[in-house]
C-alpha cells in the first residue's frame, strides 16, 4: 500500500470527527471555528510528520498530538500517541493506557490495534474488541472492514513502509 492511501485512510477515518464540544463550528470567525481548525490542522501535521517515519518528526508530532488532545472528542488523538510511543518502544501500560482512552471513545483504529496486540496473549479479549470494532458505524457501513483496519495499523506501526 503506497503513502498517498495510507494518508487517504487516515484522512477519512480521522477529521471527519467534531472535537468542539457542541459549538458551532460552521460560523465564520468564531472563537469556536478557529479552535476546530486549528485542532484539524494540529492532527493533520501530526499524521503527515507520524507518516514521514523520522525520529527528528516525534517530538513536534507529539507535542501537537498533546495539544489537539485537549480538543479531541473522538479518541484520535490518543491513538496517534500510542503509535508514537510504539515506534519509542515505550513502556507497554502506557500504550495499552492511550490505545484504551482512544477505544473508549471508540476509535475505529484503536480497537483494530487493541484486538491485534490482546490476539497474541488473549483470544477471548481478541475477539471482544473485534466484536465492539463490528458494532461501529464505520464497520456498520462497509469501510473499513476489520482487515482494512488492520492494514492501515500495521502500515503506521511497521517500522520502515
Amino acid at each position: 500500500m503506497n503513502k498517498r492511501m495510507i494518508i487517504g485512510a487516515l484522512l477519512s477515518l480521522g477529521l471527519t470527527g467534531c472535537a468542539t464540544h457542541g459549538c458551532d463550528t460552521s460560523i465564520p470567525g468564531s472563537a469556536c471555528r478557529a479552535d476546530y481548525l486549528l485542532y484539524q490542522n494540529d492532527m493533520l501535521q501530526a499524521k503527515l510528520l507520524i507518516n514521514e517515519r523520522r525520529a527528528e518528526n516525534d517530538e513536534l508530532a507529539s507535542a501537537l498530538l498533546e495539544r489537539a488532545a485537549r480538543e479531541d472528542t473522538t479518541g484520535e488523538a490518543e491513538f496517534y500517541q500510542a503509535i508514537l510511543l510504539l515506534r519509542q518502544n515505550a513502556e507497554p501500560k502506557l500504550i495499552d493506557a492511550r490505545l484504551n482512552d482512544s477505544a473508549d471513545r471508540n476509535y475505529p483504529l484503536a480497537i483494530a490495534l487493541l484486538a491485534q496486540r490482546a490476539g497474541v496473549e488473549n483470544h477471548d479479549k481478541a475477539q471482544k474488541y473485534r466484536t465492539h470494532y463490528e458494532k461501529l458505524d464505520v464497520a456498520t457501513s462497509g469501510y473499513p472492514s476489520f482487515p482494512q483496519a488492520l492494514i492501515v495499523v500495521n502500515q503506521l506501526i511497521s517500522p520502515a513502509n
